[in-house]
């Protein structure tokens, strides 16, 4: 049986919540119906004639990318304009287009966290924060014959995640009170007389994005006709999500050599840098892509150099007057890195999910430059 359209989507929100991306994205469902079925789905940067080539030759349903084909509204589309001869081509195969963009950029696990990896900068945080995850306290009390049921169905709906650790409940027991009225078909006690019962008072942590579905989870497994429960907000700075990455390298190392490093890992030939080459390098600031605005920002942080592509003439001046070394390492390179990592993360999820669906890594992937 084929899955919709939309369980990939969910999927994908997983990955990259949509809720991430800046509000000058286009993010998301491009071209495509959210009932449709997917068998294949073709994991790319960005849709080119040579993807869609792609596609259509593996039969896909469906690409999933990062670079989005539509940024500006289209007031037509014609098969002689680049775009509008994508658009149709896509819609003339009935292949489903689906975008990630921004939201992979700030997402952990995403484009800067793939990038900080190959390179071994340890310890990242935001360069520059955009959005602070508001949480939830959670407080329940159960019958303590049922609170690890509980406690079980809350975490595994997204409760109780701190940093790297799952599960993080606290527990205290006590004696509950209740008087079933009339009407009322309850789980422990009589009607019309006060009932004493040993309880837990269960607490855990909520992200607000899964706190209707622990919410739900929580009233499914728990045993009473109606649960007692409270929500505190929480002001506690636990995942702070933001483009870019800032750390540290476990030893320093000149700018020269560093340089050298990056070339191999993402085998470049050539590499642009500002700075003296001599430099001791080991704080580091990157952003994939284009993101020579978060100069300063890099400098602010203390960072002794700062990695991203797409470098003007005047950034590099205003870096150079800044004293922080600037490492150009190309849009494309800095960026294609991340599709790996999202054709596994997708595959993995479908596998958890026993969706019948294939994944597909693109090939098809090119540098719009070249180095002579």
């Amino acid at each position: 049986m084929a899955e919709k359209l939309e369980s990939v989507v969910k999927l994908m929100e997983n990955i990259a919540p949509s809720y991430l991306a800046e509000n000058w994205d286009n993010v998301g469902l491009q071209i495509g119906n959210a009932h449709k079925d997917i068998h294949r789905i073709l994991v790319a940067l960005e849709v080119t004639e040579a993807i869609i080539d792609e596609a259509i030759s593996k039969n896909v349903d469906m690409i999933v990318c990062h670079h989005p084909l539509i940024f500006k509204p289209l007031k037509k589309i014609r098969i002689d304009d680049p775009i509008g001869n994508m658009v149709y081509r896509l819609i003339k195969n009935d292949i489903t287009l689906f975008c990630a963009h921004t939201n992979l950029d700030i997402a952990h696990g995403g484009t800067n966290d793939v990038l900080a990896q190959i390179l071994n900068i340890m310890d990242t945080k935001p360069l520059r924060v955009m959005n602070q995850e508001k949480y939830f306290k959670l407080v329940v009390y159960v019958p303590r014959t049922h609170v690890e049921n509980v406690r079980d169905a809350i975490c595994r709906a997204g409760a109780g995640h701190i940093g790297n650790y799952s599960h993080c409940t606290f527990q205290t027991e006590g004696k509950g009170t209740f008087k079933p009225l009339e009407g009322t078909n309850p789980f422990i006690g009589t009607k019309g007389e006060i009932e004493k019962v040993a309880e837990c008072r269960l607490e855990s942590i909520v992200p607000k994005e899964k706190l209707n579905g622990v919410i739900k989870k929580m009233v499914e497994v728990h045993p009473y006709e109606e649960v007692a429960y409270d929500l505190f907000t929480l002001k506690n700075d636990i995942h702070s999500y933001g483009l870019g990455r800032v750390g540290n390298l476990i030893k320093p190392i000149k700018l020269s050599a560093f340089c050298q490093e990056i070339k191999s890992k993402l085998a470049m030939n050539v590499i642009r840098i500002i700075g003296d080459t001599q430099k001791s390098i080991q704080r580091v600031g990157l952003c994939t892509g284009s993101g020579a605005e978060f100069i300063y920002d890099a400098y602010k942080l203390g960072c002794d150099c700062y990695i991203t592509g797409d470098v003007k003439y005047h950034d590099a001046q205003y870096a150079a007057s800044l004293g922080i070394a600037v490492i150009d390492a190309g849009h494309f390179e800095t960026e294609h890195l991340v599709c790996r990592p999202l054709f596994e993360k997708l595959k993995e999820l479908i596998m958890e999910k026993n969706y019948h669906m294939e994944v597909f890594l693109a090939s098809n992937n090119m540098n719009p430059f070249q180095t002579i």
